[in-house]
């Protein structure tokens, strides 16, 4: 699933790519995908659509969005988004196709479940928009506006001082575009075990914390994303997850300890026993 740095890596690649094209042609919901969900009614995306120019892409959080005149095209995590030149061979599975005058296309595409919105400007109404509100209004992880002084005033806040580590960076939409996939190697650099408390941290830990997850995220963007994703012209990230499933049970690079993985909160953690030790309060 793409978070904050492929967000924003594939946002750029589309204004570089397909903004100015204008759309000749227009598919939604071509291959059945039980979790693939649409805002509306696919069938009116090419009436929608068709003969408008691309406009900017912009990331919000782990969410793209492509202004095209006067309608908006939402991407959701959990799609995988492909640009084909032209004359270039294009898969016959798909849930949105959109093609240009010059023969190239987009192509998006469900992996394990994903949304694709097209709606007029203004007019988002699904239980989906307070999601992407979040996204849009709050500062961006990877941007200026997201500093020390505002991590600060999230990570200081009394209803997140009962959560734990993993909890007060990847839910509710604190950071949006921060999740499962990114958390564990800013909490390995940072040394915080993902159970430990907010309570409990230092502020020298809260510092640390800061600059872990601004210098994880730009090191992801600045390599194309994690290798496990891939860009809007199909090649795969160049940065390799310290911890993950692919080096659970491996040693760690800074002690030798075996990475561990468990269970917690609907989804894994993994972390080195002795580099990420517990705290209890």
């Amino acid at each position: 699933m793409i978070e904050a740095p492929e967000a924003l890596y594939i946002s750029e690649q589309m204004n570089q790519t397909i903004k100015g094209k204008r759309i000749t042609f227009v598919s939604a919901g071509y291959t059945p995908h039980k979790f693939a969900w649409f805002y509306g009614d696919p069938a009116n995306y090419s009436g929608m659509l068709t003969g408008k120019i691309i406009g900017e892409a912009h990331a919000y959080g782990g969410l793209i969005e492509i202004d095209i005149e006067d309608v908006r095209l939402l991407f959701g995590d959990g799609m995988n988004i492909r640009y084909y030149a032209p004359g270039e061979k294009i898969p016959e599975k798909h849930q949105l196709l959109i093609a240009f005058e010059d023969e190239s296309c987009i192509m998006g595409s469900v992996r394990m479940y994903g949304a694709v919105m097209c709606f007029p400007d203004g007019a988002f109404d699904c239980s989906f928009s307070s999601y992407r509100e979040g996204a849009r209004t709050k500062p961006q992880v990877l941007s200026e506006a997201f500093d020390k002084t505002y991590f600060l005033s999230l990570i200081n806040s009394e209803e997140k001082q009962k959560k734990t580590a993993k909890a007060f960076l990847a839910t509710e939409q604190t950071i949006p575009g921060l999740g499962n996939g990114v958390l564990q190697d800013i909490l390995f650099k940072a040394r915080i075990h993902p159970k430990t408390r907010i309570n409990i941290l230092s502020e020298k830990q809260k510092d640390t914390l800061f600059h872990c997850t601004k210098a994880t995220l730009q090191e992801i963007y600045q390599a194309g994303g994690r290798n496990s994703e891939t860009d809007l012209l199909g090649n795969k990230g160049r940065y390799i997850p310290i911890l993950s499933k692919d080096t659970t049970g491996k040693p760690c690079p800074v002690c030798g300890e075996d990475i561990r993985k468990e269970s917690y909160m609907g989804g894994s953690i993994y972390y080195c026993f002795e580099c990420q030790k517990l705290t209890q309060p």
